[in-house]
């Protein structure tokens, strides 16, 4: 025997299971216009926070926000540049 829920209860049970299979994976948190064909953007991919800049001159660059610096106890800190 199966139960069917109708009405507003069963209209919010299926809204509720296709919003939660239809999460993305990727999201566009912002982005900011810096000049000409120059802008940076923070995406968010799979709980991660990347900053992605991008210029005229060249392709873009990908900063990974959410890792910590390898050498903490340095002094300098660099940023690691990762780009595809």
């Amino acid at each position: 025997m199966t139960v069917r829920i109708g009405g507003v209860a069963g209209w919010l049970l299926a809204r509720l299971r296709r919003r939660q299979a239809a999460r993305p994976h990727l999201e566009l948190v912002e982005r900011i216009a810096l000049g000409p064909r120059q802008w940076l953007a923070l995406v968010e991919a799979e709980g991660r926070k990347i900053l992605v800049a991008t210029s005229a001159e060249g392709g873009p660059a990908f900063y990974p926000l959410d890792q910590p610096p390898r050498n903490a106890g340095a002094r300098e800190l660099r940023t690691t540049r990762v780009s595809w």
